[in-house]
């Protein structure tokens, strides 16, 4: 439950819409749901600022669509990540609300906020095979209500890609720089902009790339400042980073 449907529970009682008895019916599953499988969190939105966020892989298609409705009925919207076809058409059969990605592998229920134009997040992405990652990031913000703008296909082979969009680079409120091969991307758009700058590797390249490991070594090793890192393909966790700063005021 969001602060702004507690808000509205409380003013229906104060104006005597609704009795004392239905609200505390309403508030009932506060702060947690206990299912036969999974105990939901439905009071992480009043504690974080956004819903409890679901980890779709290792959860059978039946975990799904129990948790996701119950998320949903409780701050009507809901999100689950790494979620391969076949769960999200069980889900989507049982929920019809329910809306799947194939590239980013996200499945969410509920309206997309409005974003507001400032501030936004870059989400800068090396190369093509890059872009389910990049993609998990940029949908995740745009389901909290984020404005993102994306930077496609921009790595350090052809630098010139990158440098064409440095005013879009210099105007956001946080970069997220996805990268696989040596990583060289996170540490170049840090040596470029004053906001932070969110690395995520990619388990993307050949032999010694070693699934991702390389590239995030070099990121952790970046000589640039104001650069953080987040764990091989977690295109979500960044996300959650990026989210953070843009709602305490990072730098626009």
């Amino acid at each position: 439950m969001s602060p702004e449907h507690i808000e509205k529970l409380l003013r229906q009682v104060a104006s005597g819409e609704i009795s004392t008895a239905e609200a505390m019916e309403k508030l009932r599953e506060l702060p947690f749901t206990e299912l036969a499988h999974t105990t939901v969190d439905t009071h992480r939105e009043l504690r974080q600022g956004a819903p409890e966020a679901v980890y779709g892989a290792g959860k059978s298609a039946e975990q799904l669509i129990e948790i996701l409705d119950r998320l949903y009925q409780a701050h009507e919207r809901a999100l689950a990540t790494r979620v391969n076809r076949r769960k999200a058409r069980a889900v989507q059969e049982a929920l019809p609300e329910a809306h799947y990605n194939n590239l980013s592998r996200l499945l969410t229920l509920g309206e997309r906020p409005e974003a507001p134009a400032h501030p936004y997040a870059v989400v800068a992405c090396a190369g093509t095979s890059d872009l389910p990652v990049a993609e998990e990031a940029s949908q995740t913000l745009e389901f909290l209500g984020h404005r993102v703008e994306r930077l496609t296909d921009v790595g350090v082979a052809g630098l010139h890609r990158l440098l064409d969009k440095l005013e879009k680079l210099r105007g956001a409120g946080v970069v997220l720089s996805v990268a696989g091969m040596e990583g060289a991307l996170t540490s170049v758009i840090g040596g470029l902009v004053a906001c932070p700058v969110i690395g995520i590797p990619t388990s993307v390249g050949y032999g010694v790339s070693r699934g991702g490991e390389t590239a995030l070594h070099a990121m952790l090793s970046s000589c640039a400042s104001g650069v953080a890192v987040v764990n091989i393909d977690n295109g979500f966790g960044a996300a959650m980073v990026a989210r953070a700063i843009m709602r305490t005021g990072g730098s626009s």
